[in-house]
C-alpha cells in the first residue's frame, strides 16, 4: 500500500512543517526520526519494542540485505514486512553510502560502481538499475535512488560532475522502477554550494519523484555550517507537497536545525551505536553510563522519560550490565536512546503546532549542550 503525505501546517517563524503520513489506515506525524535496522532488524530489539516507542518508518539497508540473505530470499518470504515482522512503513536506502565507502574513485564509472564484498572479498558491481531491482524485491514502502555520495572534502569541479552523474543515475533508476506500491525518492547532492544544490534539486524534480532526500550531509568531516547550508540550499527548491528527508542525521541539534529549514524525515544509526558503547541521551546531555559515579545511582536514566528502560531499571543496574558486556544493557540503552529521539520529534511537532520552535530550540540547547554552546 502506497504512502500518502500531506502538510497540515507551516510554523510561522521558520520553514518547519507539520505533516502526516497515511499508511495502511494508520497516521504517522512528521517531522519524524526513523530508527535504522541495517540487517532487517533494529540491533538487539524486537519489532514490538520498536513500535512501543511510537516509531513510524524504520530503515533497512539494501547493500547488506543484498549480500545476506539476498533479495530473492526476502522476496520469497513475502517482502521485508513479513520477513522481519514489522507492519509499519519501511524505507530502504540505495546501498550507495556503503558502496562508496568500499570503492576507490577510479572504480566509479558512468555504468555503476565496482567494489569488493566486505565479507569475503568477492568483486561486485552495483548499478542504478540493480539497486532499484533489489529494492523492488525487498518491497519496502520507500526506495531510494542510487546516487554518488562524494566526500565533504571533494572539490567544486568533482562535486559538479558527481551531481550530473547522480541526475543521470536517478533517471535510469526511475525507468527501472517496477513496484507500483513503492514510493521512489530522488536525492539532492551538491555539497555546501548553493548553485550545485539548486542545479541538483531542479533537475531531480523534473523527474517527478514521490519524495526527495538531501544527501551528502552526514560526512564525518563536514562542519555544522556546511550541513545547515546544504539543508537550506536544498529545501529552497524542493516541492512543498512532498516529503523531504535528510539522510544519516541523528544529532539532536541537527534534527532541530533541519526541521527549522523544512525537513520532515531523519535517520541515523547513532542511538544504537552509542548504546553499545554505554552512552545514553538525556535532556541534560549525553552521559557515559560506565562512569564510576553511576555505580550506586539507583535512579532511572531520565526521570522524565517514559521508555521501558526508564520505567523499570536504574543507572546502577545498566552500568553493571554494560561493564559485564551483557547484551541486555545494550538493549536497554538502545530502547532509551531511540525513544529519546522519537520523543524529541514529538516535542518538535508540539512546538510547531504552537509556533514556538525557536524558543524550544534555545531551551533545548541550554539544557542539552550548556550555556556556552556555540554552533560550529
Amino acid at each position: 500500500m502506497k504512502l500518502d503525505f500531506k502538510v497540515n501546517k507551516e510554523e510561522k517563524n521558520t520553514k518547519a512543517r507539520l505533516g502526516e503520513i497515511i499508511y495502511n489506515g494508520k497516521v504517522f506525524e512528521t517531522p519524524m526520526f526513523m530508527p535504522v535496522g541495517t540487517q532487517g532488524t533494529i540491533k538487539t530489539l524486537a519489532p514490538e519494542e520498536v513500535k512501543d516507542m511510537n516509531a513510524g518508518i524504520i530503515l533497512a539497508n539494501t547493500y547488506h540485505l543484498w549480500l545476506r540473505p539476498g533479495e530473492d530470499v526476502v522476496f520469497h518470504a513475502g517482502g521485508l514486512h513479513k520477513f522481519m515482522n514489522y507492519d509499519g512503513p519501511i524505507l530502504t536506502d540505495s546501498g550507495g553510502f556503503q558502496v562508496f565507502s568500499l570503492a576507490n574513485p577510479k572504480d566509479i564509472s558512468e555504468e555503476g560502481v565496482k567494489f569488493k564484498n566486505h565479507l569475503n572479498g568477492d568483486s561486485l558491481f552495483l548499478t542504478p538499475e540493480k539497486s532499484i531491482e533489489i529494492q523492488n524485491k525487498l518491497d519496502s514502502d520507500i526506495a531510494m535512488s542510487f546516487d554518488e555520495c562524494p566526500p565533504a572534502s571533494a572539490s567544486y569541479d568533482y562535486l559538479k560532475q558527481s551531481v550530473l552523474r547522480t541526475i543521470r543515475w536517478a533517471k535510469r533508476g526511475k525507468e527501472a522502477h517496477k513496484n507500483k506500491n513503492q514510493m521512489l525518492f530522488g536525492i539532492v547532492q551538491g555539497g555546501a554550494y548553493e548553485d550545485l544544490r539548486k542545479l541538483s534539486a531542479i533537475e531531480t524534480i523534473k523527474l517527478d519523484f514521490d519524495g526527495y532526500s538531501i544527501g551528502g550531509v552526514a560526512n564525518d568531516h563536514e562542519s555544522k555550517e556546511d550541513m545547515y547550508k546544504a539543508f537550506t540550499y536544498s529545501t529552497n527548491y524542493l516541492p512543498k507537497d512532498k516529503l523531504r528527508y535528510a539522510m544519516g542525521i541523528g544529532e539532536p541539534i541537527d534534527i532541530i536545525e533541519g526541521v527549522i529549514r523544512g525537513i520532515d524525515l531523519f535517520d541515523c544509526v547513532s542511538p544504537t551505536r552509542l548504546a553499545r558503547h554505554g552512552h545514553a541521551l538525556t535532556r541534560d546531555g549525553k552521559i557515559n553510563i560506565k562512569n564510576a559515579k553511576y555505580k550506586e545511582d539507583f535512579t532511572p536514566i531520565s526521570k522524565t522519560c517514559d521508555c521501558y528502560a526508564c520505567r523499570y531499571y536504574t543507572k546502577a543496574y545498566i552500568k553493571h550490565l554494560i561493564n559485564c558486556d551483557e547484551v541486555f544493557g545494550a538493549r536497554l540503552l538502545s530502547i532509551h536512546n531511540i525513544r529519546f529521539l522519537i520523543k524529541l520529534s514529538e516535542q518538535i511537532r508540539e512546538a510547531i503546532k504552537n509556533d514556538t520552535l525557536l524558543d524550544f530550540k534555545d531551551e533545548f540547547i541550554k539544557n542539552y549542550y550548556g550555556e556556552n554552546y556555540e554552533q560550529k
